[in-house]
């Protein structure tokens, strides 16, 4: 007589297995939400950019009072009255509109003797040196509207050159060093920067208005990419439950 075979046991997705993907999807859902609040956050940030740039230019003293407060001064419109120290200006390595040039420093000497760095904009290469823009050297009191720019904590990034003061080229904005190295306590000088704006300078070079806002909002791309990974694990886990079951039929 031939022996009845009873159906073999269907196999239970291991413990671990399934822990391991419950874990996986957790974590897959949880970057997606992370990106979620990472783009509320960046486009609450572009918004406060777009209307302090829009906004009307305020005294130098207001800026001072607000970073004394801990409050964000980057991009305000700002304004400052003061004579060019030219022979102190420093040069910040830059590429504008295509082209390699500079970004000129120079300390704005104000009424109570600090002095304020502002970039009053780009240089080519070649007009790197003072002699080869003197028309551009302003001598007399000036009115400098632009954008505050905050002191960099310190060196941006492991990948970014060190600044060569021999040669006067910076790589990164270094204000300490900027003041220091050409003698200025930094007691004495305004704790962040202008940018100037694009109001042509009457006798040449530097070109104002260079400041440029690159802040990358790829938050929605990478919340659907995380949120699409977690769906695919359910759906590997559906597929491949389904066909076991096919199976042990």
């Amino acid at each position: 007589m031939t022996d009845i075979q009873s159906p073999a046991p269907r196999r239970k997705l291991p413990i671990f297995t399934g822990a391991a993907v419950l874990v996986a999807f957790a974590i897959l859902v949880s970057l997606g939400t992370w990106q979620v609040e990472r783009l509320q956050w960046k486009e609450k940030l572009l918004a406060d950019i777009a209307e302090r740039r829009a906004a009307a230019p305020v005294p130098l003293a207001d800026i001072e009072a607000m970073a004394a407060k801990g409050e964000d001064i980057e991009y305000r419109q700002m304004t400052a009255i003061g004579v060019y120290d030219n022979s102190r200006e420093r040069h910040f390595f830059a590429t504008w509109r295509g082209q390699t040039g500079y970004y000129i420093y120079t300390p704005l000497q104000l009424a109570d003797g600090r002095y304020l760095f502002v970039n009053r904009g780009f240089v080519p290469y070649d007009n790197k040196e003072p002699e080869m823009r003197m028309q551009g050297q302003l001598t007399d009191q000036q009115t400098v509207n632009g954008l505050a720019r905050a002191k960099l904590p310190g060196k941006p990034s492991w990948v970014v050159p060190d600044n060569d003061i021999a040669k006067n080229i910076f790589y990164w904005k270094d204000l300490d060093v900027m003041a220091s190295s050409v003698g200025l306590d930094k007691a004495n000088v305004v704790p962040f920067f202008i940018d100037a704006d694009d109001t042509p300078n009457p006798k040449g070079l530097p070109i104002g208005g260079v400041t440029e806002i690159d802040l990358p909002n790829n938050h929605l791309q990478y919340a659907f990419t995380w949120y699409g990974l977690a769906a695919t694990l359910v759906v590997i886990v559906v597929v491949a439950r389904f066909r076991k079951q096919g199976a042990a039929q």
